[in-house]
């Protein structure tokens, strides 16, 4: 059997301004940016990464030739998308990109396509699902600013989660607590409707949630691609292609 094809959103666009350039290169534009851990963890995990570029038009074509989908982190979301309005402390946001996001998920679900969320994915995720989000934690909450935007490199882990036991989650990545790393300012507030939470903070913060109707629709706040050298973490991508190559069987 082939290896699953999983395709893996891009949710950051970067513009001429946040680029150094090569005097050879070709004139500045809007580019693709993408961490090389979220497909370099995809094939750990057994499966055949593909890069998405943003074009919203393409959305159920594309989606129907992958086998399973991973949702990358990036950007806020926008607010209007959940019917709130800015927060003074929402970071950049990309509307149009939203938008995108938005139709490959659609899509895969419409299909019943295994679903992977990662941090902002999981938001995207939850707003799909008809729930909201706080739009920047420390002046919500009152939380420690460096709490979930740690300093450290995204292969280190900076506090806890507690894995709910019974979920799909904890039969990959086992239940209780488990160290992860953060790299978020936002959060599921709401929960959308047809989510479950499956792991919070041990301030009672949202960290993963799933759908627990479907095969594999997993979404976890912390950057589990970076992590992939951890059996635990690495098991959600395991997890991912294996859902993927059931899916291509059926």
């Amino acid at each position: 059997m082939r290896a699953p094809l999983i395709g893996i959103s891009t949710s950051e666009l970067r513009t001429p301004d946040r680029v150094d350039r090569d005097p050879e290169a070709e004139p500045p534009q809007r580019e693709l940016a993408l961490g090389l851990d979220y497909p370099v963890a995809v094939a750990a995990g057994g499966g055949l990464p593909v890069v998405l570029p943003p074009h919203l038009d393409v959305a159920d074509e594309l989606v129907a030739r992958l086998d399973g989908l991973l949702l990358s982190g990036g950007h806020d979301l926008d607010p209007a998308l959940y019917a709130r309005p800015p927060h003074p402390d929402l970071g950049p946001i990309d509307p149009a990109n939203d938008r995108w996001e938005m139709a490959l998920l659609r899509a895969a679900l419409e299909r019943g396509i295994p679903v992977l969320a990662i941090c902002r994915g999981m938001q995207l995720l939850n707003v799909t699902y008809g729930g909201t989000l706080y739009q920047d934690l420390p002046s919500e909450l009152g939380t420690d600013p460096e709490l979930h935007r740690q300093k450290a490199r995204g292969s280190q882990v900076t506090h806890d989660v507690i894995v709910d036991s019974g979920t799909g989650l904890s039969r990959l990545t086992g239940s209780g607590e488990r160290p992860v790393n953060s790299f978020h300012h936002q959060a599921v507030e709401e929960l959308g409707s047809g989510l479950v939470i499956t792991a919070r903070d041990p301030e009672g913060l949202v960290e993963a949630v799933e759908d627990p109707s479907r095969e594999f629709v997993i979404g976890v706040q912390w950057h589990a691609e970076s992590l992939y050298a951890r059996d635990e973490q690495l098991a959600l991508f395991q997890g991912l292609v294996a859902a993927a190559g059931s899916a291509i069987t059926r």
